[in-house]
């Protein structure tokens, strides 16, 4: 079978299958299928070969391909694939769950495994409701979030979340509130620019837990750097004062760090660059690179403690997943971790990604319609708008950066994301500074290409559109 005829033959039966965030009528029409990949490139099946720029849906640190995880992975297919966390564990799970605590901050020394992101915050949220009504607190059941924020698709990590696109799905779970987002860039409060947005932001949580009742509020969950948001990155402040506001509270905090876990900002964890601890914490996606389903919930001790008890008690954690802490899974967790360390892999999207932020800043400099480079490690994004000056956005029907993904994977074989006018970057961590500046040169073009596509002229203003290069 030629390509030619393998492409035509697998175009047939895209029919037949349903994806994520995607009008199926139109994806039809030109599917995108993908077939392999090496390091941050992807193969497909019209024989292109694509720059990956997103790392899959920011999760393959490793990029594609990498011939010591599939070793690993072979070498636990022909010893045994499966056990359920049922009466028994096996030797990956324990190994796995060892080496994730050895990482984790301070004294998150517990794991729960799971096999994805969504999984892992129903679990952190069932896990803060269970320790509380363990702990003489039964009232303590409500959640606070925030504006913005992803944590899953599952009905309570979608209740939890503030993403607007979630609105087809309610009515959502009772208990679950929402905070303003720390976004300086256009703060809500009007300080904008100011990390007195983000303080004021997080005294906001502390209000809405004295007017809901320390008695009722169970946990405060948050995404450290904002991805759905934007690529909000708070300062260190921001934390250090949620976490004193939980402290007073007894509520816990729950860090979501499905996406920016496992070296993605140049950390092995946000709470590490933010030198937080918190009581829970959600890992997931680089965990395992994408080459395996894998997620894990970890708690401190105190929090694990709290579910001790004798044979036949209650305090067990009634909560099962089928597939946690699968052999296969976990023996390929073990394996990608081995590879972020010996290859320094975390100190590398610290070094590139630094580099890949100074790109950005840079190209952001050049071209008149980017109003702010964010970000930090291998995370970064772009937010484009109308006027610098004002910030003044494009208009809704008008968006720039879904343009730049069309044009970018269309014409230069980059593949991007974006949310409404925020570009987001975030290659793998294996990614070199000269892989940086070819991704950089094709974001360029595709930002010259959306331009042309669009009247970049401000609300009532006169004369000619602005022009894509700055003045």
């Amino acid at each position: 079978m030629t390509p030619t005829d393998h492409d035509r033959e697998l175009r047939e039966l895209v029919r037949h299958v349903w994806l994520f965030s995607q009008q199926m009528d139109e994806f039809q029409k030109d599917p995108l299928i993908v077939t392999g990949g090496s390091g941050i490139y992807a193969e497909t099946s019209d024989g292109r070969t694509l720059m990956d720029g997103i790392s899959g849906a920011t999760v393959t640190g490793l990029g594609y391909g990498d011939a010591a995880v599939a070793a690993a992975m072979k070498a636990q297919i022909d010893k045994f694939l499966f056990w359920p966390p049922l009466h028994a564990t096996s030797e990956p799970a324990l190994r796995l769950a060892a080496k994730v605590c050895e990482l984790l901050p301070g004294d998150i020394n517990r794991v729960f495994l799971l096999s994805g992101g969504s999984e892992a915050t129903e679990c952190a949220f069932k896990m803060a409701r269970q320790y509380h009504a363990q702990t003489g607190n039964p009232g303590k059941h409500k959640v606070i979030s925030r504006h913005w924020a992803y944590h899953g698709s599952t009905m309570g990590a979608l209740s939890a979340s503030g993403v607007p696109d979630k609105r087809g799905f309610g009515p959502f779970l009772t208990g679950y509130l929402h905070a303003q987002a720390p976004y300086c860039y256009r703060c809500p409060f009007g300080h904008r620019g100011s990390e007195t947005c983000c303080l004021v932001g997080a005294e906001q949580i502390d209000q809405m837990i004295r007017y809901e009742g320390r008695n009722t509020v169970s946990a405060v969950v948050v995404d450290p750097v904002m991805a759905a948001a934007g690529i909000l990155v708070p300062p260190k402040a921001y934390y250090e004062r949620l976490r004193e506001i939980c402290d007073e509270h007894n509520v816990l905090l729950i860090f979501d760090e499905v996406l920016t876990g496992f070296g993605r900002l140049g950390h092995w964890f946000a709470a590490d660059y933010y030198g937080i601890v918190p009581d829970i914490i959600c890992v997931g996606k680089g965990i395992s690179s994408g080459f395996a389903p894998l997620a894990a919930t970890g708690a401190r001790e105190h929090v694990a403690a709290a579910f001790g008890g004798s044979l036949g008690d209650s305090r067990q954690f009634v909560h099962g997943n089928t597939f946690g802490g699968n052999p296969l899974a976990a023996a390929t967790g073990l394996a990608v971790i081995e590879q972020l360390e010996q290859r320094n892999l975390v100190e590398n999207a610290s070094r590139v990604g630094s580099y890949l932020g100074q790109q950005l800043e840079d190209l952001g400099q050049r071209v008149a319609c980017v109003g702010d480079v964010r970000g930090m490690g291998m995370l970064w994004g772009l937010e484009f708008v109308v006027d610098r000056i004002t910030r003044e956005p494009f208009p809704s029907d008008c968006l720039l950066a879904p343009r730049i993904i069309r044009h970018a994977l269309k014409n230069h074989d980059l593949i991007l994301r974006s949310n409404g006018s925020i570009l987001q970057v975030s290659p793998p961590l294996i990614t070199t500074e000269s892989e940086v500046d070819d991704l950089v040169s094709r974001l360029e073009a595709a930002i010259n290409d959306g331009l042309a596509d669009v009247d970049m002229r401000p609300s009532g203003a006169a004369g000619a559109p602005m022009s894509a290069q700055a003045s």
